[in-house]
């Protein structure tokens, strides 16, 4: 079988993530104040992320493509909910519901790569599938740093948003079989 799709539709989500994640911390700053702060989201996140991973780690071999497209439209609607906080306590819920959706992807793009493939063969796609979403990560920052000079950082959460859109679209039309 073939983690090409896969390998598409994870490249969207790590561009969408990797396009606003150094300027959606300069907004975070803004609204928290302090690292204090920052430091509580981050931990909301990533406690919510493994809390959440504990929680659908059950439901992993029969529904990890599904969790993975809810991941994707979890995580845009956080982008398009972003430019209208304006309190800390909405950033923190949305923290939370990016830390189950971060669960859900992980989780779910393991499953697949894993069913994807067969053993004592998994490096060649393994290694293309982390070249590719890396280098869309990378690629994401860098054009994000030149467009956020003419764009806010609103156009650019919304951008993201549209990322993540794609991606669940993308993985949501995989080939019929997998």
């Amino acid at each position: 079988m073939s983690v090409h799709w896969l390998i598409r539709s994870q490249s969207l989500f790590t561009m969408a993530a990797g396009m606003i994640y150094p300027y959606y911390l300069l907004f975070l700053k803004n609204l928290g104040n302090s690292y204090a702060k920052y430091g509580l989201a981050f931990a909301v996140f990533t406690i919510c992320s493994a809390m959440a991973s504990q929680v659908l780690a059950g439901r992993l071999d029969r529904a990890g493509r599904s969790m993975m497209i809810i991941s994707s439209l979890g995580m845009m609607a956080s982008m398009l909910a972003f430019p209208w906080v304006t309190s800390y306590v909405l950033v923190l819920a949305l923290q939370a519901l990016m830390g189950a959706c971060n669960a859900m992807q992980k989780m779910g793009e393991r499953q697949l790569l894993a069913d994807l493939t067969q053993p004592g063969a998994r490096g060649p796609a393994i290694g293309s599938y982390h070249f590719w979403t890396s280098v869309a990560s990378g690629f994401a920052v860098i054009l994000a740093g030149y467009a956020i000079d003419w764009l806010t950082i609103d156009v650019m959460f919304y951008a993201s948003a549209a990322l993540y859109g794609v991606s669940a679209w993308v993985m949501r039309k995989r080939p019929s079989g997998v």
